[in-house]
């Protein structure tokens, strides 16, 4: 009959040995808090990601809305571009002029600044900047 060895055991990672670095510096109670607070980050971000994506889908649909609104305003007029989006209210049943999702009113540029636009519309996108990367059109 063989003999066990007992003191040849091999230990390939550190988690395996009796004291791992959790019990050694006392972590075992804060490890289900650390992973509660990465949940909680994660959530977090997917929600604020989310809310961005929902505000430029509702921005695209009150754009599509106003662009009706001018063309119908422009075949009414022979073309003629309208002053502001406040001459086009009634066009798209709109109460007020068109805002976006974040309550900043949408810009009208009459002619349009590409070759071949009769006006554009725009958003200035979640940061507001006028002309910004993340304008939306």
């Amino acid at each position: 009959m063989r003999r066990r060895r007992t003191a040849d055991q091999r230990i390939f990672f550190p988690w395996e040995g009796r004291g791992g670095l959790v019990r050694r510096l006392g972590l075992g109670r804060v490890r289900p808090v650390l992973l509660a607070l990465a949940v909680v980050g994660v959530v977090a971000w997917v929600g604020v990601r989310e809310r961005t994506r929902a505000g430029v889908r509702q921005t695209r649909a009150t754009l599509l809305d106003a662009r009706r609104a001018v063309d119908s305003y422009m075949a009414e007029r022979d073309g003629g571009c309208p002053p502001d989006l406040g001459a086009v209210v009634q066009y798209a049943h709109f109460d007020a002029p068109p805002k976006d999702a974040w309550g900043r009113p949408l810009r009208l540029v009459c002619p349009g600044k590409r070759e071949g636009t009769a006006y554009e519309l725009m958003s200035d996108g979640p940061d507001g900047e006028p002309g910004g990367l993340d304008r939306i059109e």
